[in-house]
């Protein structure tokens, strides 16, 4: 085999080997990147969920006291 050929075959050799890493590191760093947003996406659900649950809180709150002077008045009628 002659020195041109043997140097072609190493070069494409190496060169699809280099190609396959260059794909598979894209690769990975864009499903980290989809993950990140994911993960963006389920706290921005978890902080709206919490936010909820402190208006229901102080929504029962205000009803509980609501209620305490509701049977304050009727116990003052009876």
């Amino acid at each position: 085999m002659s020195e041109p050929v043997y140097l072609t075959t190493i070069a494409i050799f190496f060169g699809t080997i280099f190609m396959i890493y260059l794909i598979r590191s894209q690769t990975n760093l864009k499903k980290a990147q989809l993950l990140a947003g994911n993960e963006e996406s389920y706290r921005a659900i978890a902080e709206r969920a919490v936010a909820a649950q402190e208006q229901t809180a102080a929504a029962l709150a205000d009803l509980q006291t609501r209620i305490i002077a509701i049977e304050k008045v009727l116990k003052e009628v009876e």
